[in-house]
């Protein structure tokens, strides 16, 4: 196993709590739990050296270990609520993976359950673009709609009035609004010193691995329906 000589730690974030979707992670989208998803694609991948859960959930833990991942720990619950960081699950989760198997890890990715559109190439060109760029860490992004960009968002004064969140955002011609990008949870992966020295996801020499094309990162209700209807659509074109 390794990439590149690289040793590679997988993990799958997935606490119990859900304000959205009550058991979000335990949802089904094709049939599939969507740590299940996570579970299968990253235990296929033969470059990675272990693909682990980070949970504090007994369930969850159960149906991550079916589905092709390892529970090595349980999360803490100081890591588990609702204002936990994903900075401090990851790094709790990668020294302590360190711990359980004796080894050390050069890399690790993060894949999130409630982005079940992702596949197999999305993860190797994101460990393939943070090797070969030389960058501290790499993150896919999605294009933003021109809509939903800064340019075309709008706010609220006291009174209730719409005013343009940007200055001349109201007259701005599409054509001329810039290019922007946002997370879509599909992978994030890291050098060791990124995370676990320096304590950084992104906020630091973080490279884009763009995706361009429909996808979800699952926080709604209406968005399970979207993926199941995304996904279908994949496997009627041979996907």
């Amino acid at each position: 196993m390794a990439f590149q000589g690289q040793t590679v730690l997988a993990v799958v974030p997935a606490r119990g709590g859900s304000k959205s979707i009550p058991r979000k992670n335990l949802a089904k989208v094709g049939g599939i739990s969507l740590v299940g998803r996570a579970g299968e694609l990253a235990s296929g991948l033969d470059w990675i050296d272990h693909a682990i859960i980070s949970t504090d959930d007994v369930e969850i833990a159960a149906e991550a270990t079916r589905h092709g991942l390892e529970a090595p720990f349980q999360r803490p619950d100081e890591l588990a609520g609702d204002k936990s960081t994903s900075t401090d699950m990851w790094r709790h989760a990668w020294l302590a993976a360190e711990a359980h198997y004796a080894m050390r890890f050069d890399i690790s990715i993060l894949l999130e359950p409630t982005s079940p559109l992702r596949r197999p190439e999305d993860v190797t060109l994101t460990v393939q673009t943070l090797i070969e760029s030389g960058h501290k860490a790499a993150a896919t992004l999605s294009p933003t709609p021109a809509h939903f960009t800064p340019h075309k968002t709008l706010k609220l004064d006291d009174s209730g009035n719409l005013v343009p969140y940007l200055e001349g955002g109201r007259t701005a011609l599409r054509q001329s609004i810039p290019d922007y990008f946002h997370c879509n949870g599909i992978c994030y992966a890291l050098r060791r010193a990124t995370l676990v020295d320096e304590g950084h996801i992104m906020e630091d020499d973080c490279i884009a691995v763009v995706i361009d094309r429909p996808l979800v990162n699952i926080d709604e209700p209406f968005e399970l329906e979207l993926a199941e209807w995304l996904l279908a659509r994949e496997v009627g074109n041979g996907r």
